[in-house]
């Protein structure tokens, strides 16, 4: 069973227990959705969510008081695949699309393998690693992406010349 960190708790909140967590995701939906998590290697169940600002207070069961919180300072929060939300259409996990091959569409050739997606731009950057260990990064936009195919695990892309190195 493969194991999806989704977050970590940064500190105590209150005296009840409860946890402020740096979210690893723009949105505090899966906390809402998931009705237990592992905090560290325990399975707790979740039972309440709040944010406040960017941060999303959980109160764990178990967790009861203010020297719990304290003590769970630094566990990472962690999900099954199983949890995970399934996505609209056309919309994809990061995690499904590293390591996916990068094509040409128009010749076929290919162009490399993404090795991350960045996400602190406008748009989200494919980083491409080429066949001789070069770096292409590649926005995630429709001039340039033409078609992600997550049966064959091929992202078919369009480039403009100099984008290659």
């Amino acid at each position: 069973m493969e194991k999806i960190e989704i977050g970590k708790i940064t500190s105590a909140v209150g005296l009840k227990g409860e946890v402020k967590v740096y979210n690893y995701s723009d949105s505090a939906d899966i906390y809402r959705t998931t009705e237990e998590i592992f905090v560290g290697e325990k399975r707790r169940k979740i039972q309440n969510v709040r944010t406040q600002k960017s941060m999303v207070i959980l109160k764990l069961e178990g967790i009861d008081d203010r020297n719990a919180a304290e003590r769970a300072r630094g566990e990472v929060l962690c999900i099954t695949e199983a949890d995970l939300p399934e996505l609209p259409e056309g919309q994809f996990y990061i995690r499904d699309l590293i390591g996916m091959d990068v094509v040409d569409a128009e010749t076929g050739d290919a162009v490399g393998t993404v090795r991350d997606v960045i996400q602190n731009t406008a748009q989200d950057i494919f980083d491409v690693k080429t066949p001789d260990g070069k770096q292409v990064l590649i926005p995630k936009v429709p001039e340039f992406i033409i078609e992600i195919d997550s049966e064959t695990r091929v992202i078919k892309v369009k480039l403009i010349e100099g984008m290659l190195p």
